[in-house]
């Protein structure tokens, strides 16, 4: 199918299209007049990509779910490559999350040296927003890939 079409069953721009292949995410089949052409699987990689774009994974990152489903997977995190991204995103969010309550706590600190000895209320808190989203299937983790004996986590040899 053609790039417009595609682009709206996929949910996205052309240009987002054009972008993907550009960055080697995508590989569309050219017809004789030039016009990019898209093959149905095509679709399963852009959804992959969408989602874990969605769930805070950079572009690079989807490099290799989208490699994975390339190579006849099911899933785009059933190979290690992935698997070992996914534990490094994992890691950053931690970090995050770390540096978010050390902030709070200074502020929280701050508040009651200021205020004449009170604390936080409650009230002082943020309104719970929305439940947050369940993430779509795709970026859902298969169990971590048990080392092979004799092999360390990431494949060496110990």
């Amino acid at each position: 199918m053609r790039i417009g079409e595609f682009a709206e069953r996929a949910g996205v721009s052309p240009r987002a299209l054009r972008y993907y292949e550009k960055q080697g995410l995508l590989a569309a089949r050219r017809e004789a007049n030039g016009y990019r052409e898209y093959q149905e699987s095509d679709l399963r990689l852009v959804v992959e990509i969408r989602t874990l774009l969605a769930a805070g994974f950079t572009l690079a990152d989807t490099r290799p779910f989208v490699d994975c489903l390339r190579a006849g997977h099911d899933s785009g995190a059933a190979c290690p490559e992935s698997v070992t991204v996914a534990r490094r995103r994992l890691a950053a969010i931690d970090a995050e999350i770390r540096t978010l309550l050390e902030r709070r706590a200074e502020i929280s600190g701050q508040l009651a040296r200021t205020c004449g000895g009170c604390t936080p209320h409650a009230a002082d808190r943020p309104e719970p927003g929305p439940a947050p989203r369940p993430l779509p299937r795709a970026v859902l983790l298969p169990a971590p890939i048990p080392a092979a004996p004799g092999r360390a986590e990431g494949g060496a040899r110990r």
